[in-house]
């Protein structure tokens, strides 16, 4: 499979170029970074691309690859829900499918995962959110994909607890869970959540050290992707869980 990576100078990128490099179905045909044509992805016969831009430009690209018959799977956060849709409409329309997970890591996704499960029997619950500081989006798309999978799952509304007299500190509401966002040097990807009811509480934590934590996932999303449907959203669905 002929794979071209969006965003091969970032960081993620980089370690993107190099996961596809070591695999051996997979052939690394394309590497584009910032004012680079997507003309080139057509030049290696790309089958799928990977997104690892921003939330700003990664529909844009998607929907280009889609006109060009490219499969696409995409990494970067922050992109909005409009845009996912408009995404599902033309993979509809193209037959070519796009699959976006706010988080590629295992770990983190066990983490969403039990969280959900745990939702319905907690009467609180809040998040605390921590990656490195030039992550442009806050709260994180891991976070509020954990919010939007433990929602899902409730009968009942949170007990949000009152946001206090300090502007800000209690962090953002999202749907009754507070998101509390961490920027700080040295970080990856790390995430708290913690669910409260009386006399106890349950905290579930996931930390991704390295971005190699992210490698398993972005592959086996590229290898998957060809077989999905038109829009995909959440690592959870290739997995056995």
């Amino acid at each position: 499979m002929r794979v071209g990576v969006l965003g091969a100078r970032g960081r993620m990128g980089t370690t993107v170029c190099g996961a596809v490099e070591s695999d051996a179905d997979l052939v690394l045909a394309a590497r584009l970074g910032r004012g680079d044509p997507l003309d080139a992805l057509i030049d290696g016969s790309v089958e799928v691309a990977v997104d690892f831009t921003n939330g700003g430009v990664a529909a844009h690209n998607g929907h280009w690859c889609l006109a060009n018959g490219i499969h696409v799977v995409v990494g970067a956060t922050g992109v909005p829900a409009a845009d996912l849709e408009a995404l599902r409409e033309r993979a509809a329309e193209s037959g070519r499918n796009v699959f976006v997970a706010p988080n590629f890591a295992l770990g983190a996704v066990l983490m969403m995962v039990l969280a959900a499960r745990a939702a319905p029997f907690f009467d609180t619950a809040e998040i605390v959110e921590r990656h490195h500081e030039r992550k442009a989006d806050a709260p994180s798309g891991t976070a509020l994909r954990t919010a939007e999978l433990m929602n899902a799952r409730r009968e009942r509304a949170w007990a949000l607890a009152p946001a206090g007299d300090e502007a800000g500190a209690r962090g953002a509401d999202v749907a009754g869970i507070r998101i509390h966002s961490l920027r700080v040097p040295g970080s990856v990807a790390h995430q708290d959540v913690v669910l409260g009811s009386a006399g106890e509480t349950l905290t579930i934590r996931h930390d991704s050290i390295d971005r190699a934590s992210f490698m398993p996932g972005v592959i086996l999303a590229i290898k998957k992707v060809p077989s999905l449907g038109a829009l995909t959203v959440g690592l959870e669905h290739l997995l056995e869980l």
